[in-house]
């Protein structure tokens, strides 16, 4: 269900009033489910709409989920001067004369991170592995990683437990690493390191050599591209983790509005 779209303030022009109604609807397009979405766009004097001049742009949502999958506990970016067609509003569309950047900012929580683990998307991407390092100890068979189990520490950090599966068996494992961006899109889990404490003593040595390779697979697989957000790409400036949540400034860039082609 979708809810909490805002209204348009008091005394809003009619232009105005359409245009944040045509806006929210497309901005249904880029959510599967919401708690809330608010969405205000301005423009004054309205009569600068006919003209296609839009002041600014901005959206702030809660307990947002994409692609079915993946939570993200808030959302929120906005925007400088628009500029877009007025003509599609009036067909229940807005279309963008040129693409435009956002300040953008999303908290994921570390519940919500846990559960996009469990989804397809990323499970498959953890199956049948078959690097030689791998394989090596697997007598030739490809393993997976399964049970992810991730927990936010201050300063960036990061404690990931899980499972390698085997033909025989499975094996813990344990990492302790720090989350910093690569190209402001992707995610690395830097320097690291594995964590002994939880793996029973028979089995810290493959292990440990299991978790470097999980590290190494994680490293190449968070990237915030394959969200897919519908016109929307996110690029990360800064990201922190406070208590248990992990939060991501940076900007968007919207080459059209969702929905809207």
């Amino acid at each position: 269900m979708f809810g909490g779209f805002t209204a348009t303030p008091p005394g809003a022009d009619l232009g105005e009033r359409m245009l944040n109604t045509v806006t929210s609807q497309s901005i249904r397009h880029l959510f599967t489910q919401s708690e809330s979405v608010d969405v205000v766009v301005r423009c004054h004097p309205a009569s600068k709409l006919l003209q296609g001049s839009i002041d600014s742009f901005k959206m702030s949502g809660k307990n947002l989920l994409i692609r079915k999958d993946f939570h993200v506990e808030e959302m929120s970016f906005e925007t400088d001067a628009v500029s877009i067609d007025f003509s599609s509003v009036l067909q229940g569309k807005i279309r963008l004369k040129q693409p435009t950047q956002a300040v953008a900012q999303v908290v994921l929580s570390e519940a919500g991170i846990n559960q996009a683990f469990k989804a397809e998307l990323v499970k498959k991407r953890l199956q049948n592995i078959d690097t030689p390092e791998l394989t090596n100890l697997s007598g030739g068979e490809p393993v997976a990683f399964s049970d992810v189990n991730v927990q936010l520490l201050p300063e960036n950090g990061i404690k990931i437990f899980a499972k390698t599966e085997l033909p025989n068996g499975s094996v813990p494992i344990s990492l302790v690493a720090t989350l910093a961006t690569e190209r402001r899109r992707r995610i690395l889990f830097q320097d690291p390191q594995f964590d002994p404490d939880v793996v029973p003593e028979s089995l810290r040595g493959i292990s440990q050599i299991f978790t470097m390779a999980f590290a190494n697979i994680l490293n190449n697989m968070v990237d915030l591209d394959r969200f897919d957000l519908d016109g929307v790409t996110m690029r990360i400036n800064r990201l922190e983790t406070q208590g248990k949540n992990l939060i991501f400034s940076g900007y968007a860039q919207v080459d059209h509005f969702p929905g809207s082609g």
